[in-house]
């Protein structure tokens, strides 16, 4: 048996955004372990975790609220990379990759929510 948010390509792609945030973070100051950090993986963790508690709802207007708190979550990572690459934390290769998968995930998210009704 399997839910049905591991079937959508866009939790699949929150999953793997995730994983890079969480790997690019290790790298990061000690100083910032419990702010811009923190943040980071909390939002990127959110995204992926309001699609899957979305797609567990009883109608399509709850799960199109779920995902409206996935793409707040996603524009904050967006944020911290931004902050990560003023303050040196990530090179501009790092910054354009990570910018790029969020582009496509924001975009995905935005078409599946529209399709909802």
């Amino acid at each position: 048996m399997s839910y049905k948010f591991e079937k959508l390509e866009i939790w699949k792609l929150a999953i793997v955004f995730a994983d890079e945030v969480h790997l690019l973070t290790l790298r990061f100051p000690k100083d910032e372990m419990f702010s811009l950090t923190s943040q980071f993986r909390r939002a990127a963790d959110s995204v992926s975790l309001n699609i899957a508690e979305g797609s567990i709802g009883q109608s399509n207007a709850e799960q199109k609220k779920f995902l409206g708190y996935s793409i707040r979550s996603l524009a904050e990572c967006v944020n911290c990379l931004h902050l990560s690459q003023r303050r040196s934390y990530i090179s501009s290769d790092e910054f354009t990759n990570l910018y790029l998968r969020s582009e496509e995930l924001f975009a995905k998210m935005n078409r599946f929510k529209s399709s909802l009704g």
